[in-house]
């Protein structure tokens, strides 16, 4: 464990500690890494758009119409393909849904009425949208993906894009710093965590440009299609104050188990034995419609994939198993199943965390969407 390269606080990982700073220890510790449909998604539709700031539109008539949506689909099928063998070779995976595809698309077609809207074209379909139009968005364009860190290395993020803001006289009024959104769109404002990551890309670009202009974050969901502004004071001496925290060590961080934490989707619980304490301790173990588990394997039918799993609770603060002796039938299927098997191939025997199972049923369902790993609790000390 541990880590030999200089350390560096990103926002993400900032998010992380700020949830619980066992999260943050524990994602890096070169654990298996989980991919999701949802972010194989977004990483495909944000590369598309990236490729589309960045195309090459020497020898086309200023007038020419109708080339965008097929330019656009093309790169985001490119793309697309390129996600899907990445998310394969990850052990850690739900299945890939090919029906998503059209959601993708819908994605993207949000970002390109953003894209639009920045140059006063908010009116203009991508079938109708000139080359000249496009010419004009890409002579906003300042850096795509680009990396921002600090002089001292400390602090470091990837912003989607910077744009010129410019007024109807084409003078320079600021910079634009863009961040484009998959997920679901805010109701009103921005989410603390989202508000943080954006002001430090705006802190970091400042602190890098002492003589920039004025600089405007937003944050830009797919989703509706709409830019909600990120603003406030300076976070720069809580993201170092976060960097100083996170240090590298041997010793795992405090963690903070709770409902943000622990209730919700976390990728390390199959290391991590306080949200099974905190789920015992409030009498929520177990009680949801899809449940994170901790169940020892009586049986298993390696073809039909049904089985006898007896469930646990934790014996002491750092995990221990401890059967029950209540058995429940149990049934994996898909990529569910598989996970299983290629677990049970490595020789284990012992407690298995199974993730998100459905256990609203006499049967218990482990599908593609669940984990499946050995429970394998590292301790505070």
């Amino acid at each position: 464990m541990g880590e030999d390269r200089q350390h560096t606080l990103s926002p993400s990982a900032w998010n992380r500690f700020e949830t619980c700073p066992r999260m943050y220890w524990l994602s890096r510790q070169r654990l298996p890494r989980k991919a999701g449909m949802a972010a194989s998604l977004g990483t495909a539709v944000h590369a598309s758009i990236e490729d589309l700031l960045q195309i090459d539109l020497s020898g086309k008539n200023a007038e020419e119409t109708h080339w965008l949506p097929d330019m656009a689909e093309k790169f985001l099928k490119q793309r697309w393909e390129e996600e899907k063998e990445i998310f394969h070779s990850t052990p850690r995976r739900p299945m890939w849904k090919e029906k998503e595809w059209d959601k993708a698309k819908k994605m993207q077609r949000g970002a390109i009425k953003m894209l639009l809207e920045l140059v006063g074209a908010s009116s203009v379909t991508p079938l109708k949208t000139t080359v000249g139009i496009w010419r004009n968005l890409l002579s906003r364009v300042i850096a795509v993906e680009g990396e921002l860190r600090t002089s001292d290395n400390r602090l470091m993020g990837r912003l989607d894009m910077l744009f010129a803001d410019v007024d109807d006289n084409g003078e320079l009024r600021g910079w634009i710093v863009a961040d484009l959104k998959t997920g679901r769109a805010p109701q009103s404002k921005l989410k603390p965590e989202v508000e943080r990551q954006l002001l430090l890309y705006r802190d970091i670009l400042l602190s890098n440009n002492p003589n920039a202009p004025p600089v405007k974050t937003e944050g830009w969901y797919t989703e509706n299609a709409t830019r909600y502004t990120a603003s406030g004071d300076s976070v720069m001496e809580d993201a170092l104050k976060a960097w100083q925290a996170t240090q590298p060590s041997e010793t795992p961080l405090e963690a903070t188990p709770g409902q943000s934490s622990c209730g919700g989707f976390c990728d390390w619980k199959a290391w991590c034995p306080h949200w099974w304490n905190w789920r015992l301790e409030n009498g929520t173990l177990g009680s949801e419609d899809f449940s994170d588990s901790v169940i020892l394997l009586h049986h298993f039918d390696d073809v039909n994939g049904s089985g006898i799993a007896e469930i646990c609770e934790p014996a002491n603060v750092e995990g221990r198993a401890m059967p029950t002796g209540i058995q429940v039938p149990i049934n994996f299927d898909g990529r569910g199943k598989e996970a299983l098997q290629e677990l049970l191939a490595t020789g284990h025997q012992g407690p298995i965390f199974i993730g998100s199972a459905m256990t609203n049923r006499e049967t218990w369902r482990v599908g593609h969407w669940c984990d499946v790993l050995a429970w394998s609790p590292i301790p505070d000390a």
